[in-house]
């Protein structure tokens, strides 16, 4: 399992992914589920994924060598809008079920993969989809300017609770953070190190990418932070006078 979330706010966006891959209790390996494509001033694309390794990487493959959408052969590099981006990621997902769709029935295994796109292309504002393993996909929006892949129930209250539309990229960092700790305290199978990208809006590229690992001082500060708060938030809240 993984966890990834995306904000989408008008200052930009913010992607940030765990990079834990467990095939077993006694299996548990490292690897990057962060792609991205970055042309300064023009467009810059960021991809985060979960589920089945094997069919996230063959997807990002087939967008690196071109996928045929609208009777044209495409990569991501050369889509004229971020519609047309998520519907070139669908049409990848589409054909990679088409091709091994079969063969993973056959060991009982599902199509199991979800991808999150965020990015920005000149000419047009930024925007966040989610594409599912049937190639469909939502946006986020203003309502509901965040979007979640994997292990997200326990991330997800606090975005719930504070993210609007006009939170800044610097508490969208902090917030993503706050989200993965949450979610690496209560499920093994999400952690550290972690992969960060922030676009800011207008700018058409990676601000930054870092790899956050446990000895990272910010995040050691964030983590440790959220816990005392929460704890001194419960011992000030009062406790029931009908017992």
């Amino acid at each position: 399992m993984t966890y990834c979330v995306g904000l989408c706010v008008r200052q930009g966006l913010v992607m940030l992914s765990d990079t834990r891959t467990n095939a077993g209790l006694d299996n548990i390996s490292t690897f990057s589920k962060m792609y991205a494509v970055d042309h300064p001033g023009e467009r810059t694309l960021v991809l985060l994924t979960a589920g089945n390794l094997a069919i996230t990487q063959t997807v990002w493959n087939l967008l690196e060598q071109g996928v045929l959408l609208e009777g044209a052969q495409l990569r991501l590099s050369e889509v004229h809008d971020m519609f047309a981006a998520a519907q070139l990621v669908g049409a990848a997902v589409r054909e990679v079920q088409r091709r091994d769709g079969a063969a993973l029935a056959a060991q009982g295994l599902g199509f199991d993969s979800s991808i999150l796109l965020g990015g920005q292309i000149a000419g047009s504002a930024p925007r966040l989809f989610l594409i599912y393993s049937a190639g469909n996909f939502i946006e986020a929006t203003e309502d509901t300017p965040f979007l979640q892949i994997g292990e997200h129930k326990y991330g997800k209250p606090i975005l719930d609770r504070v993210l609007t539309p006009d939170t800044s990229l610097v508490e969208g960092v902090a917030l993503t953070l706050i989200s993965m700790d949450s979610t690496i305290r209560s499920n093994l199978s999400v952690g550290l190190p972690l992969d960060l990208a922030v676009i800011r809006a207008g700018e058409m590229r990676l601000c930054l990418r870092r790899r956050v690992t446990e000895d990272d001082p910010y995040y050691r500060t964030i983590r440790d932070g959220w816990s005392n708060a929460l704890r001194d938030a419960y011992q000030a809240l009062p406790r029931p006078d009908f017992l």
